[in-house]
């Protein structure tokens, strides 16, 4: 039975660490650029060797 808590307490605190991070990264601005990524491959002018 004492496993079945720690692998609880184990599994709550790798979920938390993961919603930590993703907050993170959103308030720091890494899902703002929606629109440059894509057109960015259309509109390169050099070509592939």
């Amino acid at each position: 039975m004492s496993v079945i808590i720690i692998l609880l307490i184990a599994s709550i605190s790798v979920a938390a660490l993961f919603l930590a991070a993703f907050i993170w990264s959103v308030k720091s601005g890494q899902y703002d650029d929606e629109v440059s990524p894509p057109m960015r491959m259309l509109l390169e002018d050099t070509k592939a060797k």
